[in-house]
């Protein structure tokens, strides 16, 4: 009904004597066109107000993400400057295209230029998926008695928060803990950018078999100290100056270089108890978030579908009960794993090899459940976000599965 308009009668009513019987100015059909104009009214100005709603958010958000862009650029600020920085990333393209990644991932100034120049767009994409996965992310966050929320005014950025109340005086902290397995910078900024929108503490464990320890501290001392201010910023500005996160305790982190896919069963558990904060004897042990961003492929890839499936099994086994394991990565015919000899290979999908390992073969003690999957998606910057060097937009494939444990 709110986009029709009301017609006016073709047929004029009789004629009446003495006046008996008229009709008000315009006659019963102009009345009922002035009610559903009303009733227009009405909507239009539900729609301006659901408009200018979704704006503020956008807004609030472009806000927010030229945040998690500023970080990359405060703390690679030097490495931005360099006159070496195009020869270097140059160096870095050859490496990758040789797929020679010790190459590639072998020095500190490559990390340094490699998270500048890719890791920012990357970080606001995972961000933007872990927004869209929300729903699951908050069945896996614990309540930790022990630990106060964060004191952020999450209102300022458009996040529901729950209120002192429902808890009693003193709120306590929903930790969210995730275990990534390759990259580093992208994941580990979009986990902070996660926890600010949430109003959420967390904890995360990065795993990579390339030094990225330097520079994972660096991004966290940016994530947690207030932006750098001209010596001629004003007192207002100084006092709105804040960090992302309220400090160290807010995101706890730990990196630790190692080669997943030679990793042992032990290892792996150590690395998961680790991960979720409790010990081993701990019953039972606390749920996290396993990711793979633009990994898995080149496990595959370069470490083989033997030891890769070997990898995701043996997750299965060590993994507590309610975990996630999400994947991102290149779409379609970029995410390909080619199996036997030279003259005779034949090229699987990425995804059709995980859902095989994870949906469509029988494990002893545990079934793994696909709750989200998408083929192929853009991430598109919006204009106007600020950075040193142009930025691209990006596409990608995202799996999300849950983990269940059979009863002893």
């Amino acid at each position: 009904m709110g986009g029709r308009r009301a017609t006016a009668s073709k047929r004029k009513p009789p004629a009446s004597a003495g006046g008996a019987g008229r009709q008000p100015a315009g006659g019963p059909a102009a009345a009922a066109a002035a009610g559903l104009d009303n009733y227009n009214d009405g909507e239009d100005s539900r729609d301006r107000a659901r408009k200018q709603q979704q704006q503020q958010q956008q807004q609030q958000q472009k806000h927010h993400q030229q945040r998690l862009l500023n970080v990359f650029s405060d703390a690679f600020a030097a490495v931005l400057a360099r006159d070496s920085f195009p020869t270097i990333l140059q160096e870095i393209k050859q490496a990758l295209y040789n797929r020679d990644f010790a190459a590639a991932f072998g020095r500190q100034d490559y990390l340094e230029a490699y998270a500048a120049r890719w890791s920012p767009t990357r970080a606001l994409c995972y961000a933007a998926v872990f927004r869209g996965i929300r729903g699951h992310l908050d069945a896996v966050v614990a309540v930790d008695e022990t630990e106060a929320m964060p004191s952020r005014d999450a209102a300022a950025e458009g996040v529901e928060e729950p209120s002192a109340s429902d808890y009693g005086a003193s709120p306590p902290a929903r930790r969210l803990r995730m275990l990534c397995f390759g990259g580093c910078a992208a994941e580990h900024v979009a986990f902070a950018s996660y926890l600010r929108e949430t109003a959420s503490s967390g904890t995360v464990t990065l795993v990579d078999s390339a030094p990225w320890s330097q520079t994972a501290s660096l991004l966290q001392q940016h994530l947690t100290s207030p932006p750098p201010l001209s010596k001629y910023a004003s007192a207002a500005a100084r006092a709105a100056n804040t960090a992302l996160l309220d400090d160290d305790s807010q995101l706890r982190f730990a990196f630790c270089q190692e080669d997943a896919l030679s990793l042992g069963r032990d290892r792996l558990a150590e690395l998961v108890v680790g991960a979720t904060g409790t010990s081993q004897q701990q019953q039972p042990q606390r749920p996290l978030v396993v990711t793979l961003m633009f990994t898995l492929n080149e496990l595959y890839t370069d470490g083989g579908i033997g030891r890769t499936t070997k990898f995701l099994r043996l997750l299965g086994e060590v993994l507590p009960e309610g975990s996630l394991l999400l994947v991102v990565d290149s779409p379609g015919s970029y995410s390909e794993a080619a199996v036997g000899k030279e003259d005779k290979k034949k090229k699987y999908p990425m995804q059709w090899l995980l859902n095989h390992t994870l949906l469509g073969t029988e494990t002893v003690g545990y079934t793994w459940e696909g709750i989200e999957s998408e083929d192929s998606i853009w991430f598109r910057l919006p204009e106007g976000l600020d950075y040193p060097i142009p930025l691209e937009n990006m596409r990608y494939q995202m799996h999300l599965y849950r983990i269940h444990k059979s009863k002893s």
